[in-house]
């Protein structure tokens, strides 16, 4: 069974101390969508979107108390095959720069950088990081 809007808001708010984490009422928004899915459970999950041949990765989160498991990987894989079986024949997604683990992780899988948002995620305590649009092939 996939992660319902309550486990993914506090596994978000976990996992993301630097960023502002989703809210409830956002990932609640978010579930109601057909083209929505959610792949995970409450240590780690994969929020994503297939939509006319594209599929978005809208944020991936994994516990803290759960890192450095292969969790991440394997959702990330298993996106890829429902993605591509539902059609898609490219992923995407947005990544901080500074978040190096999530860049090894993405990198290692295939994605490259395809384009950058300049300081678009604001930090409590220092300067805005820019978001890498990163992108890769599913066929």
């Amino acid at each position: 069974m996939p992660p319902d809007a309550d486990t993914m808001a506090r596994v978000h708010a976990a996992a993301y101390v630097l960023d502002r984490p989703w809210t409830l009422a956002e990932f609640s928004q978010l579930v109601q969508s057909p083209h929505v899915l959610r792949l995970g459970d409450s240590r780690a999950f994969v929020l994503a979107r297939i939509i006319a041949g594209e599929a978005e990765i809208l944020t991936i989160a994994t516990h803290p108390d759960h890192r450095r498991n292969g969790l991440a990987l394997r959702l990330l894989e298993q996106f890829h095959d429902l993605a591509r079986n539902r059609g898609a024949t490219t992923a995407f997604l947005e990544v901080a720069a500074d978040n190096h683990a999530a860049l090894t992780l993405y990198q290692g899988r295939g994605y490259k950088q395809v384009g950058t948002r300049r300081g678009y995620y604001e930090r409590p305590r220092g300067p805005a990081a820019d978001a890498l649009i990163m992108q890769r092939p599913l066929t």
